[in-house]
């Protein structure tokens, strides 16, 4: 079987989106031929049956060009695969369908995201499968969708005993559905009775999210946190899982909806996960699952004074229910 994956970049520097690469080697383990289509090329290393075909982001910012190099690209190599797979862009699997269904190829979508779209409603339709992380990932009911897990690599993301010399840490784009100026509310209360700081891992993309950033910054200022928040900026997925090990608790607030990735990457590193985000629900959290600000500054305090900070059983939960190996195993698209 030969596979084209279209998803938005490939480069293993990438903040976000690093881990495909190791995605990308996982599929070429399960396929004869594997063409990766891209928005954006950069690093890569990747084995000798993957060929990747960029649409330019990395030299221009015509959007127009990237459409004609799709259409192009998905045309002219429409002898080298069978199925596709369009990794969480759904605006791909619209764009294309009209020539894949003249192909006759079958459309496999990953889709992770607690928000529903138009688009996507419509790329369900068009989709003969929809791969998802969690029964919480994907909000449109369908007999099409199948829960496969996140996909971690546990070979990477795994306990290293390292020094625990950060407190709490979190993941994630400085966006306001990360809730951060709540998590740092939290903070000043946990403070009470902890002398404890907050890492911040992440940063602001679109203007949107930098006036967010600016905000958050007044704020943790104006409540007197100035020196107890860390901001460390982007983290490329090869340096991650060295912050995770060296923090002493994951903590999240996020307001969207779906199940984090970079909470897995934790628990695959073994630390203790206290999150009042939706998406978490479908974890092994028990008390650690808060209902409310309140509910979450106890459990911290609870796991701080018990400095406990490595949890065995999350690292064999990951590699159980979402280890990258199983999830390429589940992605059959029919």
């Amino acid at each position: 079987m030969k596979i084209l994956i279209v998803t938005q970049v490939v480069n293993t520097e990438h903040p976000i989106l690093g881990f495909f690469h190791r995605w990308i080697e996982e599929f070429a383990k399960h396929y004869e031929l594997v063409h990766v289509v891209c928005l954006e090329e950069g690093t890569h290393a990747l084995p000798a049956n993957v060929t990747i075909h960029s649409l330019g982001k990395e030299t221009s910012k015509n959007k127009f060009l990237y459409l004609l190099k799709f259409y192009k690209q998905i045309w002219q190599l429409r002898g080298e695969y069978d199925v596709v797979f369009v990794h969480m862009n759904q605006l791909y699997v619209v764009l294309g369908y009209p020539v894949w269904k003249l192909l006759r190829k079958k459309i496999g979508l990953w889709y992770t995201h607690g928000s529903t779209s138009l688009s996507l409603k419509i790329a369900t339709l068009l989709t003969n499968r929809v791969f998802t992380a969690s029964p919480d990932s994907f909000k449109i009911k369908s007999n099409k969708v199948l829960v496969t897990g996140h996909g971690i690599d546990v070979n990477h993301f795994a306990p290293k005993g390292l020094e625990k010399d950060i407190d709490l840490v979190t993941v994630g784009r400085i966006a306001e559905s990360k809730n951060l100026i709540a998590l740092v509310d939290i903070l000043k209360v946990v403070r009470e009775k902890n002398d404890v700081s907050l890492t911040i891992v992440g940063s602001a993309v679109t203007d949107t999210e930098k006036a967010y950033e600016a905000k958050l910054r007044t704020h943790i200022e104006k409540i007197n946190l100035t020196n107890s928040v860390h901001f460390i900026g982007k983290v490329s997925q090869s340096d991650l899982p060295n912050i995770l090990n060296c923090a002493k608790v994951f903590v999240t607030v996020a307001k969207n909806g779906s199940l984090d990735k970079a909470m897995l990457e934790a628990m695959a590193c073994g630390l203790p996960i206290v999150s009042m985000a939706e998406g978490s629900r479908s974890l092994p959290l028990g008390r650690n699952q808060a209902i409310s600000q309140d509910d979450l500054s106890t459990a911290l305090y609870e796991i701080l004074g018990s400095c406990n900070f490595y949890i065995e059983d999350y690292v064999s939960y990951v590699k159980d229910t979402h280890s990258l190996s199983t999830l390429v195993e589940k992605i059959l698209i029919p």
